[in-house]
């Protein structure tokens, strides 16, 4: 191998380390509820929750790529500098404490757990706080010293998890539980965006501008300094681990959409999943899977509490980074506590909220060479964007602000969740404009 290049086997194995960083365990339960919903409507559905499940953290890696090392606070420093401090906050606090990481305690207790307990000590709000006190005090006392443990729970677990789950979906492919069912109401009208906004649930979108800088460590590691080779290999991991992604939420959509027959249409995908490999494998194969997920949901829950500690810890370095593992891991445990379910319900309003922001910024980003130095468009296009998804956000909270009836009136896609597309044109318009004024002003001047 020649220096400064890399070669293909280990772009694989790059990309492969990029899937396993997406595919959190809590991945498993979004495709499984979409396809239970959507019915006889899932091939239009799940290409809008592929867009957001995978093509959007594909190019969020792509972006970071060919950003030249910046992280998400100096992209979002470019919309305006308290922008670029507020925004990756809230970014950290939702991959971290508030959601993201709740979610693994909970999805590890769903899976893992609760099949094998009775009615009533699965009624009891004992037995989850019991287990969220064992798996956040595990979470906590690796995540003060990550080092080799985690590395070598991840590369065995999540081979063991893909062996159960492609065994799990071949056997669902070639002996479905029943034929698939009508949608749910909600996907009747318009699948194919129903879709897209489900596949915000999976967070990856958001966790790419995170992930991507791991991606260009572990290429730097290999020797690699050039930016456009960087960009190259990163581009051809991400397709990488974009193809397995895919692959995955395909075969767990279709096994959702065949599950209903058998097991009826359940509350969250973590249920969805315990049924139907305790159908297709018995107790010893809900066995095996149960271990496999707890543990890759400990990796993935030590993982994001190391990652906002140590934003957090550079952001305000007076409180050490054991401190805010403490307190990042405490908040967690004690969130996981509220249900799977009611988890999934309060990030719903959030992520709609911020979701279509990160999107610009990355559509933005990728064209950075072109905008050069245009921070206007950065700016008008995140603020249009922003004031619609907000409105959109506190909407899906239960806040119905006036506003929000002027939006559906004369806004296109409004209705579709996907009001924010045209404000965000007009922002990149505004700036554009506003930019190329400024740059002629300058010209003037000297």
């Amino acid at each position: 191998m020649k220096s400064g290049s890399i070669s293909f086997k280990e772009t694989f194995f790059i990309g492969l380390m990029l899937f396993a960083i997406f595919f959190g365990a809590g991945n498993l339960i979004f495709p499984l509820s979409l396809g239970q919903a959507a019915g006889t409507e899932l091939i239009p559905a799940i290409v809008g929750f592929l867009m957001t499940g995978v093509g959007l953290p594909l190019l969020g890696v792509i972006a970071i790529g060919m950003s030249k090392n910046e992280d998400v606070q100096s992209i979002s420093s470019k919309v305006h500098p308290v922008f670029g401090l507020l925004f990756p906050v809230i970014i950290y606090l939702t991959i971290g404490p508030l959601f993201a990481v709740p979610r693994t305690g909970t999805v590890s207790y769903e899976i893992g757990i609760a099949p094998f307990l009775s009615e009533g000590m699965k009624a009891s709000a004992w037995s989850m706080a019991l287990y969220s006190i064992i798996f956040f005090g595990v979470t906590y006392l690796l995540a003060l010293n990550p080092g080799k443990v985690v590395d070598t729970i991840g590369k065995i677990l999540t081979p063991v998890l893909l062996i159960i789950l492609a065994a799990l979906l071949a056997m669902n492919l070639f002996s479905p539980l029943g034929a698939i069912t009508e949608p749910l109401a909600a996907y009747e009208a318009a699948p194919f965006f129903k879709g897209f906004q489900e596949g915000y649930l999976t967070m990856d979108t958001i966790g790419s501008f995170i992930f991507g800088l791991i991606v260009i460590n572990a290429i730097r590691s290999k020797g690699v300094d050039s930016p456009k080779q960087i960009a190259k290999v990163c581009t051809t991991a991400g397709l990488i681990a974009a193809a397995g992604l895919g692959l995955v939420y395909v075969g767990l959509a279709y096994s959702g959409a065949t599950s209903v027959q058998a097991i009826g249409h359940l509350e969250n995908g973590g249920m969805i999943i315990s049924q139907i490999s305790n159908l297709q494998f018995g107790v010893a194969g809900s066995l095996i899977l149960s271990v496999a997920i707890i543990f890759a949901c400990l990796t993935t829950s030590i993982g994001l509490i190391v990652a906002c500690a140590s934003y957090f810890n550079k952001l305000r370095p007076s409180i050490s980074y054991k401190q805010y593992v403490l307190g990042l891991t405490l908040v967690s445990a004690l969130i996981s506590n509220v249900g799977l379910t009611q988890i999934i319900s309060f990030s719903i309003p959030v992520l709609v909220g911020i979701y279509p922001m990160v999107i610009v910024l990355i559509v933005l980003t990728l064209f950075a060479p072109m905008l050069r130095k245009r921070n206007a468009i950065y700016t008008w296009s995140v603020l249009l964007t922003g004031i619609v998804s907000v409105v959109e956000g506190l909407s899906a909270a239960g806040f119905k602000l006036g506003i929000s009836g002027v939006f559906a009136t004369y806004l296109p896609l409004y209705s579709l969740g996907m009001g924010w597309v045209l404000p965000a044109l007009v922002g990149v318009a505004i700036g554009f404009a506003i930019s190329t004024r400024q740059t002629s002003y300058a010209l003037e001047s000297e």
